[in-house]
């Protein structure tokens, strides 16, 4: 472990800065998850943990004498989840978002993770990082589990108001992002709209159907809410708005069954026998409910790798997050996006 004294730092391996201070329990789980997958990938990539020098020392004192490929990059700032979300580019710009980020956009990292202020995360790296060429706006995806596998949605919440070719793009980036992490050969898009017919929605939807129709990508027509877990689409695109609207009641589903079959187990012995029973098939059906399986979001269109997390994230969450970001930074998510972009001009 070391001590960087600036934003230059010497490697041959992927370097990922993460925001150590970021989320409801920073830095103690950003350390346990970061350590967690450095012993997991014997030591594959390169981590920075950005943050209070004094209080990463301390918490990285657990793992004293580990062969361990970390470092601490100081950040005398951290933005909470009462700042703006402009807070990084204006009023703490050596908070550890925006010194992290800067350290992307200067080279020094090859990605960025963190599971701290959201809305700060994406503005930051816009703002700093920059848009890839042909991007309107930037999106921030989320996963489904559905009964096929998993379904990308783009928005999830960084854009409430879309125009048609800002859906158009999200549907671009998403096929992308499907083929090549999730290796499903030319994923399905769907239009989310509240019917299958082209003439149903207001005048975004119809005038992104006809943007998708005319694409080269495998556009299949509108989708409704119920076509989401049964996996009628790999990809499904729609507004920020929306989007956050389905991925928070997504979130509430499995505490829900949960607390149903606690309180149905509690009337008399023969229930409590019978969710005995069913408990660990309840628990592998949520598992892919599980925000921890999937670490964090992309943030797709800026130009680098930027992963936000949960900010309850676990050690196990922080761990995917980075070997998410990790995978993206190999398979070159970037590269593939704007020459997917230059074929669809």
């Amino acid at each position: 472990m070391c001590i960087l004294t600036s934003l230059e730092t010497k490697r041959s391996h992927i370097l990922i800065a993460i925001d150590a201070m970021g989320g409801d329990f920073a830095p103690v789980n950003v350390i346990a998850g970061t350590i967690d997958a450095l012993r997991e990938t014997s030591n594959r990539f390169e981590v920075v943990l950005v943050g209070s020098g004094d209080k990463l020392m301390k918490e990285t004192q657990k793992y004293k004498g580990e062969e361990l490929r970390y470092c601490i990059q100081e950040a005398s700032q951290v933005i909470d989840m009462h700042d703006p979300a402009t807070a990084g580019i204006k009023q703490k710009r050596d908070s550890s978002i925006s010194v992290g980020i800067t350290m992307h956009k200067e080279g020094n990292a090859d990605a960025f993770v963190s599971a701290g202020h959201s809305g700060a995360v994406l503005s930051t790296a816009t703002l700093i990082l920059g848009r890839l060429e042909g991007i309107g706006r930037p999106t921030i995806g989320t996963f489904l589990p559905t009964e096929r596998g998993v379904c990308l949605l783009l928005d999830a919440g960084a854009n409430v108001d879309c125009k048609p070719q800002h859906l158009y793009e999200f549907a671009l980036m998403g096929s992308i992002y499907s083929s090549e992490m999730f290796q499903i050969k030319n994923p399905s898009i769907g239009l989310l709209n509240i019917g299958e017919e082209e003439s149903k929605g207001n005048d975004v939807v119809k005038e992104a159907h006809k943007l998708l129709s005319k694409s080269k990508l495998n556009f299949i027509g509108n989708v409704e809410g119920r076509d989401i877990l049964p996996g009628k689409s790999d990809v499904v695109v729609c507004d920020g708005f929306i989007g956050n609207v389905i991925l928070k009641f997504g979130e509430s589903i499995p505490s829900f069954f949960k607390g149903r079959i606690k309180r149905i187990a509690s009337k008399n012995i023969f229930m409590k026998v019978f969710s005995g029973l069913v408990r660990n098939t309840l628990r592998e059906a949520l598992k892919s409910m599980d925000y921890e399986e999937y670490g964090g979001v992309p943030v797709l269109g800026v130009n680098g790798v930027v992963i936000i997390g949960h900010g309850k994230s676990t050690p196990k969450a922080i761990k995917n997050m980075l070997l998410r970001a990790e995978e993206m930074v190999r398979k070159n998510i970037n590269g593939r996006i704007q020459e997917a972009l230059t074929i669809e001009k």
